[in-house]
């Protein structure tokens, strides 16, 4: 009994030695207190994929899957292109709006003064096999910007945003990164409430 429990510890202990981080990186949130409407805009520069380029991730995977079976490769590239104006930006903007509503604060562009450039900076889109298993997680950087003037306000870095399924059925690599968009999203609406004081 005391072995499980030490075990138990050492998990709990393991799993927030690799929490998600979100930090001010300069500047300032002011600007936000009184804003209702907050434009969000999406992008990948540069974007590292485990340990490769994006790039070679992609010719890799492609390769991989069109070896097994013709096309195949094709259509995950298809997939992995439309994911994120399909699956991964939508999931981050439902959570960070709803986590906002308390505060009447929604992501659009009307009437918006300040858009949030969220840049994807690497993406590990883990695994899992049935018996082994590896979370997604995204490492995003956030610079809020003056629409009108293109004055940078502040800059915000999130990392290790991870979450997974807890019956263990996500096999879907979009569908995990789908939920670590997510949870980003939620934590970053929390932040700015926070630390902006929303």
């Amino acid at each position: 009994m005391k072995k499980l429990f030490v075990i138990g510890i050492l998990l709990v202990l393991a799993v927030s030695l690799h929490a998600q981080s979100i930090v001010l990186v300069s500047g300032s949130l002011a600007p936000l207190k009184s804003e209702r409407v907050i434009k969000f805009e999406f992008t990948y520069n540069e974007m590292l994929v485990g340990k490769m380029t994006e790039a070679e991730y992609i010719n890799k995977k492609v390769g991989d899957y069109n070896a097994k079976e013709a096309g195949k490769g094709d259509t995950w590239k298809k997939n992995w292109v439309a994911d994120r104006k399909g699956r991964f930006e939508p999931q981050f903007i439902e959570l960070f709006n709803k986590y906002m509503e308390e505060k009447q604060i929604v992501e659009g562009t009307d009437g918006a003064k300040y858009v949030v450039v969220i840049n994807t900076d690497f993406t590990e889109p883990g695994f899992n096999v049935g018996v082994v298993r590896r979370n997604a997680s995204v490492d995003l950087s956030c610079k809020i910007m003056d629409i009108t003037s293109g004055e940078q306000l502040a800059s915000i870095r999130i990392r290790d945003a991870s979450a997974n399924s807890f019956w263990g059925t996500d096999f879907d690599s979009g569908y995990r990164l789908q939920e670590s968009y997510g949870k980003a999203g939620r934590e970053f609406a929390k932040f700015l409430i926070k630390k902006g004081k929303l």
